[in-house]
């Protein structure tokens, strides 16, 4: 176990510094300093309502949403999504899981699921990427939780086109069958919490959810890091690459 000590004495040789706007870090600080974790915005769980109908409602295969931050371009939580998806900071992810294990306690635990699965990747990319980003979104979240996460049942088999110009129904379309199950038996009647970095459009997650639902789950929930409120999927998507 490293010490306080140690940590100080490797802080001294090797400092660290803010992702965000790369002021050298204090000894208690993870990856941001206070300054630009303050800046982060907190959604407004009141608004998740509407979210929640114009994302999910129509299709009925979301039971209950919810995120954690409201997503804004340019600030500390895009620098933090863009060092988890592309620098392979992996605590980042962890970190951020835990933010939301913390936060949305009441909600994770009032949604009685069985565990978590992550959003998977299609196989060629998670290969060139080397790992799956909401996995260890995941992993924070089971460390607050206690949720076991399941990433082996839900199998991407499409490696789908990028969504940013695409109209609403071009998006459904173009994830249609993306996802399959590998073990039906593994879901039936079973309440599932879906987790990914940043929800936009919700066409994803919901064809994830249908892909269970028909497959025997009984309940499937959302739930996400960020959410973009004021932005367009095409502005989000432009600022995460």
């Amino acid at each position: 176990m490293i010490t306080k000590f140690t940590s100080a004495i490797l802080d001294f040789i090797i400092p660290r510094f803010c992702i965000s706007c790369n002021s050298k870090l204090e000894l208690e600080q993870k990856f941001i300093c206070d300054e630009c974790d303050s800046k982060i915005k907190l959604i407004d769980q009141n608004l998740l309502d509407d979210e929640y109908k114009r994302k999910f409602s129509s299709d009925n295969y979301i039971d209950d949403y919810t995120t954690l931050y409201d997503f804004e371009t340019e600030g500390t939580l895009q620098h933090l999504l863009h060092s988890l998806k592309y620098e392979k900071k992996f605590k980042v992810g962890i970190l951020l899981g835990k933010n939301i294990g913390k936060i949305l306690s009441e909600k994770i635990k009032n949604w009685n699921a069985d565990y978590l699965i992550p959003i998977p990747l299609y196989h060629l990319k998670k290969a060139e990427r080397g790992y799956n980003q909401a996995y260890y979104i995941c992993k924070g979240i089971s460390e607050r939780s206690g949720l076991k996460i399941n990433n082996r049942t839900v199998k991407r088999v499409k490696n789908t086109i990028s969504q940013t110009t695409l109209t609403l129904e071009e998006r459904k379309n173009n994830i249609n069958n993306a996802f399959k199950i590998r073990s039906a038996k593994d879901i039936k009647n079973r309440k599932i919490i879906l987790v990914d970095d940043v929800i936009t459009t919700g066409a994803t997650i919901s064809e994830c959810a249908r892909v269970l639902k028909e497959n025997g789950a009984k309940k499937v929930f959302a739930l996400s890091v960020a959410t973009p409120l004021n932005l367009t999927s095409s502005q989000v998507q432009k600022h995460l690459i």
